[in-house]
């Protein structure tokens, strides 16, 4: 099995140009440069176009106060443009105009501005939870184009961080699929398994752990499906396929409340009826469900 592409959030077109960060002569100028565009973030809300197709970009001449080298610089796109994101505080206003979260408009925007917007939202979520030193309780210094923190105590360096997490999409030898129901979502709603991976841990190992703990099964072959960036707060979403090598089911009953098996007629009947929700369109969940199926599932009951 492959996984269905593409990824809502894996859509990114830029060039981080990494080694720009720390350059501050570049900087400057592209700071300075007309053709700079800018995104404005808010609480994970970004301006968007009416239709929600398209991020609303803002020029250098249209922000609320001075552009700076520690506004986060996002990349370089091919015709050369910078772009970086700002943070709705300090002197920056959202602009007027609608605005919608990644998870409302991740699958609507194109790949440059999904990538935009996914790559900003993450960091500036870092920044929005990390303002003090870890070691001395210090408020620290941005730095690096808005990709390191510096606490001027200590001179420590502070990076933002990745919570790696894995999804997988489990098959028993009838080719049916394990999906369950988390206890805070709503009746109907049916995604694939998932959970964080521990300190010390592999991958392959989280893929086991996790679905044996939520729902008893004991998986084989875990093989490896794709990855996208979650920035809901800071995760990195691992996809896997994976065989049963037991189909027993015993919910945890505090992460899963409802587990199943369901072929691809019991898919299309449920969904039909409206008694399965399947998981939104920017998700990893979705393309490896997609996968499994064969195809697009029908949209028509989808949030």
């Amino acid at each position: 099995m492959r996984l269905r592409e593409p990824l809502a959030l894996s859509r990114s077109t830029l060039d981080t140009a990494t080694e720009r960060r720390t350059d501050l002569g570049w900087l400057v100028a592209a700071v300075a440069d007309e053709r700079t565009r800018y995104l404005i973030v808010d609480d994970g809300r970004v301006p968007v176009t009416e239709d929600r197709q398209a991020l609303r970009l803002l020029g250098t001449a249209q922000l609320d106060r001075e552009p700076t080298v520690t506004d986060i610089f996002l990349g370089i796109d091919e015709g050369g443009v910078a772009y970086f994101a700002v943070i709705a505080w300090d002197g920056q206003r959202m602009p007027p105009g609608p605005a919608a979260t990644l998870r409302e408009v991740g699958a609507l925007l194109g790949a440059r501005d999904a990538g935009l917007a996914t790559h900003a939202i993450a960091i500036t979520n870092w920044h929005g939870t990390h303002p003090r030193c870890p070691r001395c309780g210090q408020l620290t210094d941005v730095a690096s184009a808005g990709h390191t923190r510096v606490c001027p105590a200590d001179d420590s360096q502070h990076f933002p961080r990745t919570d790696p997490a894995i999804i997988v999409l489990v098959v028993d030898d009838q080719d049916r699929c394990l999906l369950g129901r988390q206890a805070t979502w709503p009746r109907g709603r049916f995604s694939t398994l998932a959970g964080f991976v521990e300190p010390g841990e592999s991958l392959e190992h989280a893929v086991v752990r996790e679905v044996h703990e939520e729902v008893g099964v004991h998986l084989v072959d875990p093989v490896y499906a794709g990855s996208q960036p979650w920035p809901f707060p800071a995760s990195l979403m691992v996809g896997f396929f994976a065989r049963a090598a037991s189909t027993e089911i015993t919910v945890d009953g505090v992460e899963i409340a409802e587990a199943g098996w369901y072929s691809r007629a019991d898919v299309d009947a449920r969904l039909a009826s409206g008694e399965l929700l399947p998981p939104s369109g920017i998700s990893i969940a979705r393309r490896l469900i997609e996968s499994w199926y064969g195809g697009p599932l029908r949209d028509v009951l989808t949030t």
